[in-house]
């Protein structure tokens, strides 16, 4: 294989769970664009061409075994794009509905030796670390009814952000059992990103001032987020697993290391504060 095709993904079958808009949808197109067949599932139709779109919602189990069982064949790149800001489900659809996906398809033996995931988290999800034992504690339920009995008795864990870092620990805690199967798990983690979901939320100040001191860097796009999750989930990226890749033109970094002063008070509350 040369280098080249190593990026490619002639041959195989990619699900983009979240692909109708956002980062999810640039991540369908990039992988498109380099030979994928295309499955989308979302709440929503995609509004461009894929080989199977699925509608579902990741908060009802019911309708997410119901669509699992649409999936026609093996899975070859999972990328788990599909999330929401907050509200009663923010756990379910963020992450124990994705769980919940991967452990069907794993244990049907539609993801198999070679294949890759890639989760989207955030850098909302930084300094999970710091809440190790909680975050295992809810990781170790064993289903979904299971993890979202769990939520419901740990006040403070039904948020975006403790969602993100519970993506942040499945990803690392999972790359050891999945490599031992054959396959590869990563995320990225991204800065304030022009999507809808963002807008609808007022993120994109966050980063703001960083951008204007480095010569007015534009806002990161979708297309971004999503070539970076092309990269991760092909085989050019074969020995990176257990990651959350910060995507973020250097924001977070540079404000730990000190070069950019004025995001470092925000970036230590995000690595120290407590989430629950």
């Amino acid at each position: 294989m040369t280098d080249s095709q190593a990026f490619r993904y002639d041959g195989k079958r990619a699900l983009v769970v979240g692909g109708a808009t956002g980062m999810g949808a640039a991540a369908a197109r990039a992988v498109a664009a380099l030979g994928a067949e295309v499955v989308v599932m979302d709440i929503a139709p995609a509004d461009y061409p894929v080989a199977q779109m699925i509608v579902t919602d990741l908060a009802d189990r019911a309708r997410l075994d119901a669509a699992i069982d649409e999936i026609t064949g093996p899975v070859d790149a999972v990328f788990s794009a599909a999330g929401i800001a907050g509200g009663p489900a923010v756990m379910r659809v963020n992450v124990i509905g994705h769980r919940h996906l991967l452990e069907r398809l794993l244990a049907e033996g539609r993801l198999g030796a070679g294949s890759a995931i890639c989760f989207i988290s955030s850098v909302a999800g930084l300094g999970w670390q710091n809440h190790l034992p909680t975050l295992v504690d809810f990781l170790a339920t064993e289903d979904f009814e299971a993890a979202d009995k769990w939520v419901s008795a740990h006040e403070g864990t039904n948020s975006y952000m403790f969602s993100k870092q519970a993506i942040n620990a499945y990803v690392a805690r999972e790359s050891y059992p999945l490599l031992a199967r054959g396959i590869r798990i990563n995320a990225i983690c991204p800065g304030p990103t022009d999507t809808p979901l963002a807008r609808a939320n007022s993120w994109g100040g966050f980063d703001e001032q960083y951008r204007k001191a480095a010569g007015d860097v534009p806002p990161l796009t979708p297309e971004q987020m999503g070539n970076v999750m092309a990269f991760l989930n092909s085989d050019a990226a074969s020995g990176i697993s257990g990651v959350s890749l910060l995507v973020d033109s250097g924001h977070v970094g540079s404000s730990i290391g000190g070069s950019w002063e004025a995001g470092k008070p925000v970036i230590e509350f995000l690595m120290t504060q407590n989430s629950v």
